[in-house]
């Protein structure tokens, strides 16, 4: 017998029929000893997020609002899949709980987090399951950064406890006790935490999707399904946009090379999506690329001073001036007399000015150019560096169709090709590697 770990995204808990579905799925693989429930999702295209109503009612009750209608969608949604599903957890002393201790947070984060802890409650009572509460096992440090090394002290000698438990996605603890979250879509991480705690043999990561595709099917029709990924390109096509699975994810289990295994809870029989640490070149598909991802709303800021090569320290001074702001770069390709920031446009709102101004001061350049409105897009593929002629194709594509290219940056792994265009030659763009490449 193996281990295996099986996260379950919002869309698939999202009322008692798709926790159902969930269970069918658990108890079909004796393996699957640890469930990490995300909150409900959306029942249909105009309903909302549980996490989005939590989120609602702490805003409600630090403004003092009447906030009866948030917390009676919440009540009444946990009570009915109580009831539909048939489990005794008294949810409903929970639920006022839930209101009580909210009122007195400084912070969202516990609200927004019993989303999953209610939950993870009533589908480790409908499971036959143990229930371990992540707060007790997952732990932040006080500046609210994933402390590993707490947690791996802990959470290993925890899991051994339980033949077979359920432990809520997207938050932990920090040091006073009180409830910290990851970032939105954290339960992913969470995910990937109790593999590496379990010395999984496999994450699976259960969804509303078959696995990862090639390219946004809302930008192109029909995009062909990626059967293997690396760990390294998943983080590629994450972090510019690629929506399946949280980017951050990969981190607890790389060291451990524990493999994810992206499936579909409606479509069970699905193989999905394998993310493994390495392919071997002997099993790479003929596919040029992986897939093609991609981000609209950045900022180029074009610094050039005559002998910038030479002057020693000018790199630390540009990325001194972003540190005074809080600001982190995307990327920063450069030339012999010129450097450019590329800054993403909700991070530099409100300061751009200020920046520049400080850029002046410090570095002392001859020009500064501000360039807005620009899109990234990323091409990415393990096998990239062994084809010969797919950057040439690719910027035939964009000639073809007349997208002026207004950036490149390839970095020295060869796995992806960034090109910068304008904003509202994103979509197109897109389709023209795709269709050139794939």
């Amino acid at each position: 017998m193996g281990v295996k770990v099986a996260k379950f995204g919002g869309s698939s808990l999202a009322d008692a029929d798709q926790i159902r579905k969930m269970a069918e799925i658990i108890n079909a693989d004796e393996d699957r000893k640890f469930v990490v429930p995300s909150a409900p999702g959306k029942r249909s295209a105009d309903d909302m997020k549980v996490t989005d109503l939590l989120y609602q009612l702490y805003n409600g009750l630090i403004n003092m609002e009447d906030i009866t209608k948030v917390f009676t969608l919440i009540y009444n949604r946990y009570v009915k899949i109580k009831k539909d599903l048939g489990v005794k957890t008294k949810i409903e002393d929970e639920l006022e709980k839930v209101y009580e201790e909210a009122k007195c947070c400084d912070t969202p984060d516990y609200a927004a987090s019993r989303g999953e802890y209610l939950n993870g409650m009533l589908i480790a009572d409908y499971l036959g399951y143990d229930f371990i509460d992540a707060a007790d096992v997952i732990f932040f440090d006080s500046a609210g950064n994933y402390d590993e090394k707490k947690t791996m002290s802990v959470l290993p000698g925890a899991l051994k406890l339980h033949e077979r438990a359920v432990i809520p996605g997207f938050y932990g603890s920090i040091p006073n006790g009180k409830i910290k979250t990851f970032s939105r879509g954290g339960s992913d991480i969470t995910g990937s935490i109790i593999s590496c705690a379990a010395d999984a043999d496999l994450y699976e990561n259960w969804t509303d999707v078959s696995g990862f595709l090639m390219a946004d099917p809302r930008v192109v029709e029909n995009p062909q399904k990626i059967d293997v990924i690396t760990y390294r390109e998943l983080r590629e096509l994450a972090y510019m946009g690629a929506t399946v699975l949280h980017e951050d994810c990969i981190f607890p289990v790389l060291e451990a090379a524990i493999p994810i295994n992206v499936r579909n809870t409606n479509k069970p029989g699905d193989a999905g999506t394998m993310i493994v640490p390495e392919i071997e070149s002997s099993k790479m598909s003929n596919r040029n690329i992986t897939g093609v991802a991609g981000k609209k709303n950045f900022t180029v800021i074009t610094m050039e001073k005559s002998g910038m090569n030479a002057e020693i320290g000018f790199g630390r001074k540009v990325l001194g001036c972003l540190e005074k702001f809080g600001l982190s770069f995307e990327h920063m390709p450069s030339s012999i007399d010129t450097v450019s920031l590329v800054l993403a446009d909700k991070g530099i709102r409100g300061c751009i000015e200020q920046l520049i101004d400080e850029l002046h001061a410090v570095c002392n350049p001859d020009s500064v150019e501000v360039s807005s409105n620009m899109a990234l897009i990323a091409t990415v593929g393990r096998g990239m560096i062994r084809k010969i002629g797919v950057s040439a194709k690719l910027f035939t594509a964009l000639a073809s169709k007349k997208i002026n290219v207004r950036m490149i940056d390839q970095g020295s792994s060869e796995i992806n090709i960034i090109v910068g265009v304008e904003n509202d030659d994103f979509e197109k763009a897109v389709r023209a590697i795709y269709n050139a490449l794939v």
